[in-house]
């Protein structure tokens, strides 16, 4: 991996930028997201393909860290295909568009979700949007680099698949969640997105989601078949994270447009993905960076070669 020539002054700033930190702002800010005596957690939750559940583990997964007192962000990074306002049941007025567009600025973007987690909502239908570029990532990263709302937790909803904005993003995390499904294309595929990410991105750490399995030895087999070839061809670990339940309560849900931990937070669904929620805090590690949200934006957007 070799950053290209012509981005040789741009990746330097950006790695000053990075550097910049809570009480080091011009002008005496305070940096964004600021989060006492600690950097904000941010978590990819990705997939090798569409029509596993993505969007809705990652909402589920926000609104229950908001039950638990975490101060939440979600932003929705699948910029042509959006659909989290539409499983929320909300009509935001302002979306990423209007900010990378430079129409609005990030907190007018920002609107409030169930439990009052705050929400960055994409648009869908907006060919232009499935790929940003480079200027709207600038644009992107200095939002955030300015952002003084106090904040736990970042979750990024990206695109399924290994294009472009779906690298930068899960690049742009501390930890990536690859949410995987018993169908034979969902193995491949995650196997496919995992094995890009680490060899031409250097991403090392995976956590291993299995979601609309029907029993814990489902989800164990999806996870030891991704193991075993991460391991043998990669030569790498990933980790196990849990799994979710079939469950008919997440489709009601869905028609509802409500969140099945929500509507129903007794269900075998529910249950499953509150056991996740709190091992994420409980017992896997935190591998945020002092540095926050504006190091790993920036150095994701260093363009490298393959």
């Amino acid at each position: 991996m070799h950053v290209r020539g012509g981005f040789v002054d741009q990746a330097e700033a950006l790695r000053r930028m990075g550097k910049l930190d809570k009480g080091n702002m011009p002008g005496g800010r305070t940096g964004m997201m600021k989060r006492t005596g600690r950097g904000v957690r941010v978590i990819a939750v990705t997939s090798g393909k569409g029509g596993v559940g993505k969007t809705n583990i990652a909402a589920n997964l926000g609104y229950l860290f908001a039950t638990m007192g975490k101060k939440v962000l979600l932003l929705d990074a699948d910029a042509g295909l959006a659909n989290i306002d539409v499983i929320l049941g909300i009509t935001p007025k302002y979306n990423l568009c209007h900010l990378l567009y430079g129409e609005k600025q990030l907190l007018e973007v920002i609107t409030r979700g169930p439990g009052g987690m705050m929400i960055i909502p994409a648009v869908s239908g907006i060919e232009e949007m499935a790929e940003l570029s480079r200027g709207q990532k600038l644009t992107l990263l200095e939002e955030f680099e300015h952002f003084d709302e106090e904040l736990d937790i970042m979750i990024i909803d990206t695109a399924a698949g290994i294009a472009g904005n779906v690298m930068y993003f899960n690049m742009a995390a501390h930890e990536v969640v690859v949410v995987v499904t018993p169908e034979p294309t969902s193995l491949t595929d995650s196997y496919a997105l995992i094995k890009v990410l680490n060899r031409n991105y250097g991403t090392r750490h995976f956590m291993i989601l299995a979601n609309m399995v029907s029993n814990a030895e489902e989800a164990q087999g999806i996870y030891s078949r991704l193991s075993n070839a991460a391991s043998h061809f990669l030569n790498i670990s990933v980790d196990y994270l849990g799994y979710v339940y079939r469950d008919p309560t997440v489709t009601e849900s869905i028609r509802q447009q409500s969140l099945f931990t929500e509507t129903f937070p007794s269900s075998r669904a529910s249950k499953s993905l509150a056991a996740i929620a709190r091992k994420i805090f409980q017992e896997i590690p935190d591998r945020h960076d002092e540095a926050g949200m504006v190091k790993f934006f920036g150095s994701a957007l260093i363009d490298r070669d393959d």
